[in-house]
């Protein structure tokens, strides 16, 4: 499925699962909000760990903070899927930080290919570091970019316009030439978008508004104001090291 091309774009876990084997590295993109809230938290210095949303057997194994639903924050559990709360909260050197969405899907294929977290505050930055280490230009060395979407009520995937142009976002950065007509697709999308707008009008921007989280929307269209490539090794997501390049990773 979208083979010979170096750069491929899907939706979803099952999307994740099946282009994720042979890649090089996928870039994961959950713009409301894990990636963003990713972002956030590399920016500050913390690791973090992906988990499914209802994984308990994972929650009991683990002996660093777990983040909370987003009405679930209270003073001794200040971290939740937020980014705007994840702003406020205090400092820690390690996160788990669940969600049906993105961190299901970064869970599922870590172990599969190397894996970033993507967003529209970090694309310019993730699509350099890619392209520099060849990943999506070179033949051998193909990406995947996944659009995590959002879920129906019966747990369907519900393809979502801020995944999507998150995902053209990081292509673009990339630069490469050979895309998937999907990839070309999300590509063109994004170049044509008013961001800020499309995403503060769409379903889950509207969404999040009227359940009083409107600032992690603000948060999640700060097209390009970090640097930081949160790169999955050990076990966790953190910042890449300058010049580390993508040959260089070690997964955990």
């Amino acid at each position: 499925m979208q083979r010979g091309y170096g750069v491929r774009f899907d939706w979803g876990l099952e999307g994740a699962r099946r282009l994720a084997p042979g890649s090089a590295y996928a870039v994961v993109v959950d713009v409301l909000s894990f990636t963003t809230s990713v972002s956030v938290l590399v920016d500050a210095g913390t690791r973090v760990r992906p988990r499914a949303w209802h994984d308990d057997a994972a929650a009991q194994t683990q002996d660093v903070p777990v983040a909370v639903g987003r009405r679930a924050v209270t003073p001794e559990r200040p971290w939740s899927l937020s980014p705007a709360a994840l702003r406020r909260a205090p400092r820690t050197a390690e996160l788990v930080l669940p969600s049906p969405n993105g961190s299901a899907i970064a869970a599922a294929i870590k172990d599969h290919c190397g894996l970033v977290a993507g967003s529209l505050r970090n694309a310019a930055a993730v699509g350099r570091w890619l392209r520099e280490a060849g990943i999506g230009t070179m033949p051998d060395r193909p990406l995947t970019v996944i659009a995590a979407g959002e879920r129906w009520p019966d747990d369907s995937l519900r393809p979502a316009v801020e995944d999507l142009l998150g995902a053209g976002a990081v292509i673009a950065a990339l630069g490469a030439t050979t895309l998937s007509p999907e990839a070309e697709t999300a590509l063109r999308a994004y170049a044509g978008a008013d961001l800020e707008r499309t995403i503060t009008d769409s379903a889950s921007g509207r969404e999040l508004a009227a359940t009083g989280f409107a600032e992690d929307v603000a948060i999640a269209v700060e097209a390009n104001t970090s640097d930081a490539v949160p790169v999955f090794r050990d076990g966790a997501f953190s910042a890449a090291e300058p010049g580390s390049g993508a040959g260089s990773r070690s997964d955990g």
